[in-house]
């Protein structure tokens, strides 16, 4: 096919034709803000800042947490990562620099497809493949998401890797091994974005058998059988692709191997909310797991009810073999078993187009299928962006083959249906744009499809919150709360929203609530139980809010205490009991709380801080400025620490310390403009150098701004 495009158009003008395509369906996401998963793998990764080490991206996973803790997600991309810092130093959180960027990748993925399109389709079929990916709707999470970046960008290095492939198996009985090592860099660059990423090496290994050395089954079968025989010695292109093969085998064998070190040889810890199924009894769990398929597929096929999140009871458990819902996970099977039969025993380059493009959409879901291994989330959109492309093709392969078969009359309407489909892809995907400018129009957008996951009305009640409308907060979290009775986190958001329209005595019901749906204590045994951390906020929520009653501390104490009990290295109960010690005035045992998080959480500038804070009470003043000042070498604008560190200077009453207290003053103004202590204790250490204009102007501006 590929030796005789159908229309001979200049590939540059194709390519043009697709960027265009993307920009006019995507540029309105460069109003779009950071949502969802943006605000931990953006807003709130470290990671990305100038001040932490570039190394931290190669120990840490995607969202900033280092891989050897157990709250790790486990997923590793720090090349995507390193797109996300490269971007904030251009231009720090200003989230339009970051959208662009998504876009250009898209662009760039759709022309690289249509590159790789060309090596087994007519030229024109490629582009109407590439043109069915640009314009998908499924792929608006995944491009217009920033987090989606590392679909694109694994997507782009897994497709140059494909192409780079092609150019080393060229000639079917040698191999160019400068193209090879090249390929086996895009494979790591691939894996480095996004972890299904590695997949490509699957794919590079079809491409060596199906369109390099063109061997179909019945060829196969037929050398295997005369070797049988003897009749014949092992082919050439066994022994060329054998060792191509071996070598992309054995590197990705390695490659994986470098990756289960990284992770620590451990899975990441989800709650049976993340993926139901993935705690469900036999044959639940494998019922549900093969429904999924289908339910992928569907998306693919009709993206018209889509969702930015799909977990919790999103969809309902496939219990038993009389469920309806069997006969599509039926269909599907069907479907992809004709498909593949086609492919095996058809020759000729249709069929070796269907298997590469069965290849590409099957290879690149498997990570994310269930069926090996649980994942954190039951259906993601955007982990459909690479397999799509498989899709797409089988989609133009399907309308070449009708194009090819029909009359005059017939094509002309085949022609107008694939241009209403072009059209209405591009016009969903434009209106879908704008369900991603904020967070509460994106959650308000998928509650209108999806009414049994608790999580997304718990996220519309947290867009609220961050405006301070407590009250329609309370109803979206009291709604969740309904919806998913057993979600810790529901009742704990309920909780803490009453604490903020100070109705103390209903906050404190909730997060007791909250509380009792932990699997208890037992007494002189060890809690065995796997808790998310986020759950054992319920008790420092309870414990912070009964603190404030100063006859209650030692109950407060007792709750952190059995935070503590639940998770050894909870650092957050260590400083909150830490911080309750020191108001009981147990100044040494609160040292020791702060210690004891110190050992689990180096980087914490709050932990040493807090340590600094002890040593001033204990008049331990040198040993309180080490603190302090190991608290800004892991954070320089830490607010507290400037300020109280300034005054621990001011206070040692060496003059040479003064010019240092007014530096870190003057930065903690930068930070907060209108701090009328930091005004007042400026003028204080000028009026100490004797400069009384300045110390004039400063308490001037402490009464303005107070």
């Amino acid at each position: 096919m590929a030796a005789s495009p159908a229309i001979n158009l200049d590939f540059s003008r194709y390519s043009v034709i697709l960027v265009v395509i993307i920009f006019v369906c995507y540029i309105n996401s460069l109003q779009c803000g950071f949502v969802f998963d943006d605000l931990s793998a953006i807003i709130d990764n470290q990671d990305l800042r100038p001040h932490v080490p570039l190394s931290n991206l190669f120990w840490n996973d995607f969202w900033g947490t280092p891989m050897n803790k157990e709250d790790s997600h486990k997923s590793y991309r720090p090349l995507c990562v390193l797109t996300f810092r490269l971007n904030y130093a251009l231009t720090a959180l200003n989230p339009m620099s970051y959208h662009l960027v998504n876009i250009i990748l898209h662009a760039v993925v759709s022309v690289l497809l249509m590159r790789v399109c060309c090596l087994f389709l007519h030229r024109f079929t490629a582009l109407l493949a590439a043109v069915l990916f640009a314009l998908h709707p499924i792929h608006t999470e995944a491009v217009t998401g920033v987090v989606g970046r590392a679909e694109s960008l694994s997507a782009c290095f897994f497709l140059a890797a494909l192409l780079v492939y092609a150019k080393a198996s060229k000639h079917p009985s040698r191999t160019n091994w400068w193209f090879l090592l090249l390929t086996l860099l895009f494979v790591v660059a691939a894996m480095l974005s996004k972890e299904q990423g590695i997949t490509v090496v699957g794919v590079c290994c079809v491409y060596e058998i199906v369109i390099a050395q063109k061997i179909t089954p019945q060829n196969i079968l037929k050398d295997f059988a005369n070797i049988c025989k003897g009749k014949i010695s092992f082919p050439a292109w066994l022994r060329t692709s054998v060792l191509r093969g071996t070598f992309l085998v054995g590197s990705t064998l390695f490659l994986l191997l470098a990756r289960i070190k990284i992770m620590g040889a451990e899975l990441p810890v989800f709650t049976k909310f993340d993926n139901p199924a993935s705690v469900s009894y036999t044959p639940c769990r494998q019922l549900t797991f093969n429904y999924l398929l289908a339910v992928n597929q569907w998306l693919l096929l009709c993206p018209s009810w889509l969702c930015c999140d799909w977990t919790m009871g999103t969809v309902p458990l496939v219990q038993s073999f009389l469920d309806i819902r069997n006969l599509s996970t039926l269909i599907f099977y069907i479907v992809l078993f004709k498909f593949v039969a086609f492919a095996l025993t058809k020759q000729g380059p249709r069929a070796r187009a269907i298997i590469m493009s069965l290849t590409l959409l099957i290879l690149p879901f498997v990570p994310a299928s269930n069926l090996f291994f649980p994942v954190g989330f039951v259906v993601a959109e955007r982990v459909l962006y690479t397999p799509s492309m498989g899709f797409c093709i089988l989609v133009a392969l399907g309308f070449e083959l009708l194009i090819q078969h029909t009359n005059k009359t017939l094509k002309m309407v085949l022609w107008g249906l694939m241009v209403f489909l072009l059209t209405v892809h591009g016009l969903k995907t434009i209106i879908r744009n704008f369900d991603w400018e904020s967070e509460y129009i994106l959650f308000k957008s998928a509650v209108k499809v999806n009414q049994r996951n608790a999580k997304l009305f718990n996220n519309i009640g947290h867009a609220l919150e961050k405006t301070s409308n407590w009250s329609e907060a309370l109803e979206y979290f009291t709604f969740a709360a309904k919806v998913q009775p057993d979600d810790i986190g529901a009742h704990i958001n309920v909780g803490r929203t009453y604490q903020h329209l100070n109705m103390s005595k209903e906050a404190e019901k909730a997060f007791q609530t909250a509380i009792d749906l932990f699997p208890p204590v037992i007494q002189g045994k060890s809690y065995t139980a796997r808790v998310a951390p986020s759950h054992l906020n319920a008790f420092l929520n309870l414990a912070s809010l009964i603190s404030k009653n100063e006859s209650r501390l030692k109950e407060a104490e007792k709750l952190y205490k059995s935070a503590i009990t639940m998770r050894a290295d909870y650092v957050k109960a260590y400083m909150s009991r830490g911080e309750v010690l020191v108001r009981l005035g147990r100044l040494e045992e609160a040292k020791e709380q702060y210690r004891i998080a110190l050992h689990y959480e180096q980087s914490d500038a709050d932990i040493y801080y807090n340590i600094g804070v002890v040593n001033l009470e204990q008049k331990n003043l040198l040993e309180a400025n080490t603190f302090f000042e190991q608290a800004l070498r892991l954070n320089p604008d830490h607010q507290q620490t400037l300020f109280n560190s300034a005054l621990l200077l001011q206070d040692l009453g060496n003059p040479v310390y003064r010019p240092e207290a007014m530096r870190r003053l003057l930065h903690l103004l930068e930070l907060k403009p209108n701090d009328a202590k930091a005004y007042y204790c400026l003028a204080i250490l000028a009026a100490d150098n004797k400069e009384f204009i300045k110390a004039k102007n400063w308490f001037q501006e402490a009464i303005r701004v107070s």
